[in-house]
Parts: C-alpha cells; structure tokens; sequence
C-alpha cells in the first residue's frame, strides 16, 4: 500500500486516463485460453470447467422402475375399477420392494416402493390410496393405464446423450448428473497459473512498526484468484527497488498472468509501471475509475501483467474490473455473471462526471419488503472494511453526476445473493 497511489485523485499526474471498457479489451487481447486437460476426481470438478464434450454412455434410469410407492400390475387388469366396483387381484408377494424376479402375470400384483425395478410382465403401478390389501387379495379401485406411474429406461438420460459441451463451467448438480451415468473422473481445462506479487517497502507480513502496514492485498487478490478458477502463486512481499521488482517479475514469466498490488502510480516509489516499460510493454497506466485510477497492465514476454493500486478497496475493485474476466479467458469461458438486486437509495451518491465510480453500499430489507441500499463511504479506499462489511457496490457510471437520494439502484453482490 503507497501512500502515494492517490486512489481517489482522479487525473493526478497522470496525462491520459483509458476507460473501463477499453483497458479491459487491451489485457483481453493479449490472453489466450491455457492448453492442457486434466483428469479430475468428479468430487474435486466443482467450478472447473470441461475440457471436451461429455456424453452419457448408459441410459438412466437403466430399468423401468416405479415412480410412485404402490403394486406394480398388468394395466389391463384394471380397466373397469371404481370405487363402487373394485378389481380384485391376488397379491404374488406382500413386500417385494426390488422385485424384478417376481413376475407379475395377468391378474396378479406386487407390492413395489419408489425407485425400485419393474417386475417382469407389469406395466402399471397402482398408487397405495387407490387398493386395498386384504387377505391376500388386492382391491383396485381406479383404473390405470399401460405406464402410469413408470419411469422407463432413459426417462432421465438415455446413451449416447451429449450432457454438457466443452467449456462448461461444472455445477455440483452437474456432478451429480455425471455420477449417475458412472462418471468417477471428469476432463477438466488445465488452471491458469497466477502470480500474486504484493510490493512496497511499508508491506510487512506480521508485527508491523511504525510507518509498516500488514499485507493485505496480496492475500485477498490470491484468494479471489482461487474462486475464480485459477491457481494462485502468493509471493514475498518484494521491495520498491527496481531491480527486485524486475528479478520478481522475470521469475514468474512462466505464469499465465501476474499480478502485482501496490506502485503502480506515479508517485516517487511507484517504480512498477517504468520496471515494466523496461522489460516489455505497458499499454494501460491509468483507467477512469474510481476508487483505484492508478491501475496498470502490461506485457513482458508475452506474459500479460496487471498492476494493482496499494489502496485495499482500490486493489479489490480492480481485481473484479480485470483479473476476473482475465481469469475466465484464460479459462476460455465468459465471466460468471455479477449477482444483483435492485432497492431504493437511501442517501445521495455524489461521483465525479467521466469516472466509473463503484459505490460500497449495505443492504436491509425494510418491513415492507423492499430492499434499502445505503453507502457506506464514498471515499477512503484505503479502507480495507468498508468493503468487508458491505454487501456490494451501485455502480455510478460515467456520464452520470451521483445519484440522488430514494432513486432505485442496481446492487452488484460481490459474494452473493443476501
């Protein structure tokens, strides 16, 4: 964290700002999706995203089997049945709950539970509240048809059904869908590896002394980039020296993407930007957002780098802004949509004309039901709680002065729905 990033001076010493959307597609131009599959345990697939198409290779259910408790039975048998004039069957077995040994022939039944196989020769099931079971003899009394209350082979998934394309995101419901075909392994796209390099020479990882702060940055960015479906490399904290800054950077060319937190803007010890220029290319320094313009992101050997603000807040605003859609790139998938909510403001939101502004705001539902959006602080974004202790954040766009106060707003979740 640089005293000096200015996150919330807008154009301070910097000549030329980029837009939100245009810094995003100069990093996207430079990303490839990573080669390489891995096979993975169906249990460890959550979140990764599928490497090639993959098709059922059996027919779930693999048996006709009854959906519903009750006697499996010939439907012809029952045509005629009411209440008032019952069908009566010979009950072959009183308790068969997987009887598929147990033919049924005409005029006979079984007793059968959910889920359980079809006895050979029925093709009906009678539900419990339409028979009586008395002595030995059942009395239907509702007429049912060939199917009724069956779950035949394939109902769910028949063979040789695609279930999901390349480039699938997996869901736990989709692992459970995987299992019940036989899956045990999943090929999955390879993680992208992603450096984590936080910087400055105030940066300590423990017991800090005056003028120190502890390293925040770099723990919380590799923390979104594991959520976000990468592998995180969390470093040492490197110090404002350009020659360790430049040995950290060339360390780690081999990774997919780097990012670093802190020197990024043009203070006297925000060397990043010039380490940088001086290994490879920087072709953004300074993106109209607020809070964390200091932003930067350039390329060293065909290894894109993303140059984070100091300012907690700011670090993490633009973490979301650019290693998360980097991340998915990488993955070869769009970005996972923001959850968001709508609610009606509670005090006004002042932002600056031409600036992106994200707002950090904390929801409650009111009594009537509607969700209250009140900002927590429009400035500080050395703050690291207000971002903790908010729910999310309304976005100010640029062409807007601020919000005024009662007007409805969109509430992107940065965890979740509440």
């Amino acid at each position: 964290m640089h005293s000096h990033a200015g996150g919330d001076r807008h154009h301070d010493g910097f000549q030329q700002v980029t837009s939100v959307e245009a810094a995003r597609a100069r990093l996207l131009a430079v990303l490839d999706a990573v080669d390489g599959i891995e096979q993975v345990p169906l249990e460890a697939a959550d979140g990764r995203v599928t490497a090639t198409a993959l098709t059922a290779s059996v027919d779930v259910p693999a048996y006709d089997r009854a959906a519903m408790d009750g006697w499996a039975v010939q439907a012809e048998d029952t045509y005629g049945a009411s209440p008032r004039r019952p069908e009566l069957l010979d009950v072959l077995e009183a308790e068969a709950a997987t009887a598929p040994e147990t033919a049924v022939h005409s005029g006979g039944a079984v007793r059968v539970h959910t889920g359980s196989q079809l006895p050979t020769g029925a093709d009906a099931i009678v539900m419990l509240e339409q028979a009586d079971h008395v002595e030995g003899q059942l009395e239907v009394t509702s007429t049912v048809s060939p199917g009724t209350n069956v779950a035949p082979i394939g109902e769910d998934i028949s063979a040789d059904q695609q279930l999901y394309t390349a480039g699938h995101r997996l869901r736990p419901s989709d692992l459970g869908l995987l299992r019940s075909v036989g899956r045990a392994e999943v090929p999955v796209r390879a993680q992208p590896r992603v450096s984590v390099i936080p910087t400055g020479e105030e940066v300590v990882h423990a017991d800090p002394g005056p003028g120190e702060v502890i390293e925040t940055n770099g723990l919380t960015v590799s923390r979104l980039v594991s959520r976000w479906g990468a592998h995180p490399s969390y470093r040492e904290v490197v110090n404002d020296d350009p020659d360790a800054l430049a040995g950290a950077l060339r360390a780690d060319l081999d990774h997919d993407l780097i990012v670093t937190t802190g020197g990024s803007s043009v203070g006297s010890r925000d060397l990043l930007p010039e380490v940088v220029e001086g290994l490879g290319t920087v072709t953004v320094h300074g993106v109209a957002l607020k809070p964390g313009h200091p932003v930067a992101i350039g390329v060293v050997d065909d290894t894109p780098i993303v140059m984070l603000p100091g300012y907690p807040v700011a670090a993490i605003i633009n973490a979301m802004q650019f290693v998360r859609p980097a991340i998915a790139a990488l993955l070869g998938v769009a970005p996972q949509a923001v959850p968001t909510r709508t609610g009606r403001l509670h005090r006004k939101i002042v932002s600056e004309p031409g600036v992106r502004s994200f707002v950090r705001v904390r929801v409650e539902r009111t009594d009537e039901g509607h969700l209250k959006v009140d900002p927590v602080m429009v400035g500080g974004s050395g703050v690291l709680s207000s971002v903790a202790l908010a729910d999310g954040w309304v976005v100010v766009e640029e062409a807007a002065e601020g919000i005024e106060a009662e007007e409805e707003v969109t509430v992107e979740f940065w965890e979740g729905l509440p």
